[in-house]
């Protein structure tokens, strides 16, 4: 059940990320937001759950390990915001771009080392896509 340690480290590191960046201007937005990301991982452990039999607890592990270290990544702005050395959008960005691209290399070794088929990385991307798409048009009205 390492997973669940793996998911709750980096839904508090999330919210961190979220509570120190200059861009949100209400809890309401906030909390659409990390819902948003949270719902892109739920449906991918609800599928690993429900699709995979005897790989689902190997899997469920592994894309927890993927979020924690996406999740870790953003550590070092959420450090320097709390510092007052950086707070700003370019850096806020910038960190949320690494997470990300380390995220899809990750996620893409994982499944590919466990020796299922690559939809599954497929279908995260669908759900990163999406989640990308929700944070742009409803939490930020950027498009």
């Amino acid at each position: 059940m390492l997973f669940l340690v793996y998911f709750a480290l980096s839904s508090l590191f999330t919210w961190w990320f979220v509570v120190v960046s200059p861009l949100y201007i209400s809890k309401n937005q906030m909390l659409l937001s990390t819902a948003i990301a949270g719902g892109k991982w739920g449906i991918q452990v609800l599928a690993g759950y429900l699709l995979l039999r005897e790989k689902k607890w190997l899997f469920l592990e592994n894309i927890g390990r993927v979020c924690f270290v996406g999740s870790c990544i953003l550590m070092p702005y959420i450090l320097l915001s709390i510092t007052g050395f950086a707070n700003d959008a370019r850096f806020f960005v910038g960190s949320l771009a690494a997470s990300v691209v380390a995220m899809i290399y990750a996620y893409y070794r994982a499944v590919r080392g466990m020796g299922i088929s690559l939809n599954w990385w497929a279908a995260w991307l669908v759900c990163l896509a999406l989640a990308i798409s929700l944070q742009l048009t409803t939490v930020f009205h950027v498009i």
